[in-house]
């Protein structure tokens, strides 16, 4: 047997046809019923119809009349674009305050916070409020006000501002002495500068890989410089130290009042200068010493903050001299280059030059 005649036969669907509305109509005419009945059909339905609207609108009306009906004229609420902004409007406002108020300065003295609110209008004291409280609604009404009320600082410069005084150029008689010494130190001055500028001009002519190599040069040897030695100076701070002309020596200076001498580089104390009852600000070294001047000269100067400057030898542990003129902390000294000067600079707002040779 083939395929086919194996396949079990197709059975075929009853279609159901309903027809279309033209048919019915057709049918229904070709009945043939009476007007009417119709008419009463018509009349029975529209009665009934009314009688469900009947009920319909007094269901409608029985639930306005409860409340749970609620019928619109359409009238509406008019609401902002963005229901948010406001509340965000406000938000940003209060952080800004609060910023403003932290950068506000207040001032820490109670006296002070009162005396300011008193200033801006506001009660001194609220009912159970202490100083951090008062000082806390002090920065709160600043950061409120702004700039509406002007700082009591602002008002004490604006009541005792004074004219500006006119500039006028007056000059000082100064000492046969000091023109002496002005005469020396141009003289002293003015070849070593020419010398100087000289120098200065033979540098700056060199070409620039040259520059470059000099540079280069230095950078290598800053590079490879390291911690030689190490040794405690004194019990007190150190405030000062340098080193000798020839390089032999540091010279160091305390807060314990002494003043120490050091061998380089071993490191080792050589001598110990006592003649300071304060702390010493600086030691320094004449630029002859070790040189050519004679260790039994001035070799060294320090100062203290009694205002004492003390001139120190090589070969004594006391000092040499002692200058006096300061009435306050002289904080540096300093030797002209000539060695012939001494420099010194005092907490009074007031520097002196001395004159070794006449002093």
């Amino acid at each position: 047997m083939s395929d086919d005649e194996d396949a079990a036969p197709v059975l075929k669907k009853q279609r159901i046809h309903f027809g279309s509305l033209e048919a019915v109509e057709r049918e229904r005419l070709a009945a043939g019923p009476s007007n009417d009945n119709d008419d009463k059909e018509v009349e029975d339905d529209d009665e009934q119809e009314g009688d469900e609207d009947i009920g319909v609108s007094a269901a409608v009306l029985a639930g306005i009349r409860a409340g749970n009906i609620n019928i619109t004229d359409g009238e509406y609420l008019e609401l902002s674009e963005d229901p948010t902004s406001e509340r965000h409007l406000e938000l940003l406002a209060e952080f800004e305050r609060r910023k403003k108020a932290r950068a506000i300065a207040v001032p820490t003295d109670d006296a002070a916070v009162k005396a300011r609110l008193r200033e801006i209008g506001e009660p001194i004291t609220l009912f159970g409020e202490g100083p951090p409280e008062r000082r806390d609604r002090l920065r709160k009404l600043l950061s409120e006000l702004g700039e509406d009320v002007p700082s009591s600082r602002k008002q004490k410069e604006g009541q005792f501002k004074h004219e500006p005084e006119a500039e006028e150029v007056w000059y000082h008689e100064g000492s046969p002495e000091l023109k002496i010494a002005r005469f020396w130190i141009a003289k002293y001055s003015l070849p070593r500068a020419c010398e100087r500028l000289k120098q200065m001009r033979i540098k700056q002519a060199r070409p620039d890989p040259e520059k470059a190599a000099n540079m280069q040069e230095l950078h290598r040897r800053l590079r490879g410089l390291n911690n030689f030695c190490s040794q405690i100076g004194d019990d007190r701070p150190l405030s000062y130290c340098q080193f000798s002309p020839d390089s032999n020596m540091l010279a160091t200076a305390s807060w314990s009042g002494l003043c120490k001498l050091w061998s380089i580089p071993d490191c080792e104390p050589i001598a110990v200068l006592r003649g300071h009852n304060e702390r010493v600000g600086s030691i320094v070294f004449h630029p002859q010493a070790t040189l050519s001047l004679d260790e039994t000269g001035p070799c060294m100067a320090s100062c203290d903050a009694d205002g004492v400057v003390l001139l120190w030898s090589l070969n004594m542990e006391t000092p040499l001299a002692n200058i006096e003129g300061h009435e306050k902390r002289v904080s540096r000294v300093a030797y002209h280059p000539s060695g012939r000067f001494l420099a010194s600079c005092c907490f009074d707002h007031s520097w002196r030059l001395w004159d070794l040779e006449t002093a």
